[in-house]
């Protein structure tokens, strides 16, 4: 079956009524965990109820709601049904630590925060912090929230005007400054962006994605479920990533494609180690490929899977600021090209210098990309903004790339000095800022290494104040407490001094080299 073409308007709601008139008993979404499937005249209702209910609790058109919750039916319906109202979704990173949160729940203007059971335990504290600027409302995955809120009923019902370009999505990432930063998505964005994947993976409604990344990651999002929504095929949804769920859920539902990070790729090579080959390829022959984004596949990785599992891998690479996919490898039988994420799809994409001109093949530079996926800006962040895009629409990605004869182009290092852990961007400066919180530290700079689980992991060196003591344990117990475990350093090490540059600023650089030196020579 061949994706139709999109509806004469590219907003949410008119892609949802469109399959809803089209094709209603379509399915649209599986729910492994409770077996519920969602078609489109389904996915159509849940999204009116849910405009519905946030009205009744108050919001208006461009009003936003957060939300704190695991990948499910209900958790999916928020994310569309938010932007099928006229609002603005906010997800929240589940596994950033309070002061993230905090930063983001107070910078967004939220006006609901929609909690499952398992976060208002974890994030109790904070949820008090915010009882009287956020309502909190407890909701659950799939079966939504927990009572019917009584608001204007009148209002209720009614849908306000939405157009393509009303931002639908405010989604953080993380920049250099430490600060996470709220990128605005419109309709426009997110419906090209989840196009982009649809046409680089040649997708149809025949094809069904099985979604492990969270609807907190542009990945989540943009890709699995965007994808679907745009090319009319379907999504199997469970809460969570399991390793040992993986190849089952694809097996009973019959997925044709996945998306995920080369983390899960390290561990579905692990997991198959430790069962000594018991994978069965034979059962799942509708599966076409998988794909991984988020942060650079090894060559080495990536054939080893493709040759375990009999299963293309498709390297792609996105940006939250770009609504996921700018690049793509082509589809088989086109071989991959190890080690570059591919050619554009749905954008443009060019290599400049320092000046801002374009530079050819084999030449080093800063690469830019320009499309109808890109985001307008940062909230509340004109200057940041004013610094990322030019005035003729083009990104600056902060990533120093090089373009091969054949168009393929290679990620070769970065400008800013974001730590990309699992797909995940990790603003050194943060780390270092909580370091500095500890009363033993005088110095501390947090940075990247190489690691081939998670394509790169936090390190950090600091110098303690002179006659005081303390220990990596205790640092590193001091950093999950604030930033939450992912973000904080691997390992701590302990320095005299660190080194800087003429102006005095700290080398992180030096710091990685140094620190991946001693491991490798001991």
């Amino acid at each position: 079956m061949q994706a139709p073409p999109p509806p004469a308007r590219e907003t949410v709601r008119d892609h949802v009524d469109a399959w809803a008139e089209a094709d209603p008993e379509r399915p649209f979404l599986i729910a492994p965990e409770t077996g519920a499937v969602l078609s489109a005249r389904g996915l159509r209702a849940m999204a009116q109820e849910v405009s519905g209910q946030l009205a009744a609790l108050g919001l208006r058109k461009d009003d936003k709601a957060a939300f704190l919750m695991d990948n499910g039916l209900w958790t999916t319906a928020l994310f569309l049904g938010a932007m099928y109202g006229g609002r603005v979704v906010v997800p929240l990173n589940a596994v950033a630590g309070r002061d993230q949160l905090a930063y983001v729940l107070e910078h967004s203007d939220a006006k609901v925060l929609f909690v499952s059971a398992r976060y208002r335990e974890k994030f109790a504290p904070l949820l008090a912090e915010f009882a009287d600027r956020v309502s909190v409302v407890a909701a659950d995955q799939d079966r939504g929230i927990e009572y019917s809120p009584s608001g204007d009923t009148a209002a209720a019902d009614a849908l306000a005007p939405v157009e393509p370009d009303d931002v639908g999505v405010l989604i953080y990432t993380s920049g250099t400054t430490g600060r996470p930063k709220g990128v605005l998505m419109t309709h426009r964005n997110a419906l090209a962006g989840g196009r982009n994947t649809a046409v680089a993976h040649e997708l149809s409604g025949d094809d069904r994605v099985l979604c492990v990344l969270p609807l907190y990651h542009i990945n989540g999002e943009m890709v699995t479920v965007m994808a679907p929504l745009v090319s009319r095929g379907s999504v199997v949804m469970p809460h969570r990533y399991s390793t040992s769920q993986f190849w089952a859920l694809i097996t009973q539902h019959r997925c044709t494609w996945f998306s995920v990070v080369p983390t899960i790729v390290a561990y579905l090579l692990e997991q198959s180690e430790r069962d000594g080959g018991a994978f069965d390829r034979a059962s799942m022959p509708q599966l076409r490929f998988g794909r991984s984004a988020s942060a650079p596949l090894s060559p080495a990785m990536h054939e080893t899977f493709e040759q375990r599992f009999q299963v293309p891998m498709i390297e792609t690479m996105g940006l939250t600021e770009t609504a996921a996919q700018i690049l793509s490898n082509p589809m088989p039988p086109t071989p991959p090209r190890y080690g570059s994420p591919g050619v554009p799809y749905g954008n443009e994409a060019k290599i400049i210098d320092k000046q801002g001109r374009e530079l050819g093949p084999g030449e080093e530079g800063e690469l830019i990309i320009r499309g109808p996926n890109v985001a307008p800006g940062y909230y509340k962040n004109p200057e940041a903004t004013r610094e990322a895009l030019s005035d003729d629409g083009w990104l600056r990605t902060g990533d120093l790339a090089r373009r091969d004869e054949d168009g393929y182009y290679f990620i070769t290092g970065r400008l800013k000095e974001i730590i990309i852990k699992g797909g995940e961007n990790i603003a050194p400066r943060e780390i270092d800022e909580t370091l500095y919180q500890h009363p033993a530290v005088l110095e501390a700079a947090a940075f990247a290494v190489v690691d081939e689980r998670y394509g790169q992991e936090v390190m950090a060196c600091v110098v303690l104040k002179p006659g005081a003591q303390c220990t990596e344990a205790e640092l590193a117990a001091f950093c999950a407490d604030r930033l939450g475990s992912f973000k904080s350093p691997k390992e701590v090490h302990f320095l005299d001094t660190l080194p800087k540059g003429p102006s005095g600023k700290i080398q992180r650089l030096k710091l990685a080299e140094h620190i991946q030196a001693g491991a490798q020579h001991p």
